[in-house]
């Protein structure tokens, strides 16, 4: 076997991963859990690769009163790319299995590790934003207070509890990456022919 190519469940992995991402593409990304003695069914929000649903409209409405921006699915420029991302991954993914050469591999991990990277330093600044820059005019002011949800995780918000975590899109994303750096590891140390 040359030492230059990858073996064959390493391609077959691959094109696995590749129709994961694609899937990733149609299903909910991240999930946003909020509840509260007044909720107690609680309010979700789903944030899906190039749209928002759930019941936001309600948490906009409350979020009003503490001065916290409303949420708009025109708002978020990443809903116009990441649809196109993720397929760009997804054919890479493709590509590599098809070419046949770790070198394709290790670039479609750095690659991917970098845009997980960016992708959950977005989020983040999302919810900071979110969280941090309330209308000094509001309805209720709490000084000091700041309601940025947690990256993931539970945190308490007042009287709400805010829990954020992976949903099924996500979750693909998370595995693909770990997947992707074990693949590129094994591929690494595997003994080399002459």
């Amino acid at each position: 076997m040359n030492s230059k190519t990858l073996n064959k469940w390493s391609r077959i992995v691959l094109a696995i991963l590749g129709i994961s991402l694609v899937i990733s593409i149609f299903v909910p990304m991240w999930s946003i859990y909020l509840q509260a003695p007044q909720y107690p069914e609680g309010l979700s929000m789903f944030l899906w690769s190039n749209k928002i649903t759930g019941d936001y409209e309600i948490i906009n409405g409350l979020n009003h009163y503490i001065g916290m921006k409303t949420i708009h699915e025109e708002d978020f420029w990443e809903f116009k790319i990441l649809p196109y991302a993720l397929g760009f991954f997804a054919v890479l993914c493709f590509i590599t299995a098809f070419l046949n050469r770790k070198i394709a591999l290790y670039m479609t991990t750095i690659l991917f590790l970098i845009f997980g990277v960016a992708f959950m330093v977005d989020f983040y600044m999302w919810e900071y934003n979110y969280g941090h820059h309330l209308d000094p005019h509001a309805a209720i002011v709490v000084p000091g207070m700041s309601y940025q949800p947690p990256l993931i995780g539970f945190k308490q918000l007042l009287n709400f509890g805010a829990y954020s975590y992976p949903n099924i899109g996500g979750g693909i994303m998370i595995g693909v990456a770990f997947i992707l750096a074990i693949l590129a590891f094994i591929e690494f140390r595997k003994p080399k022919t002459v």
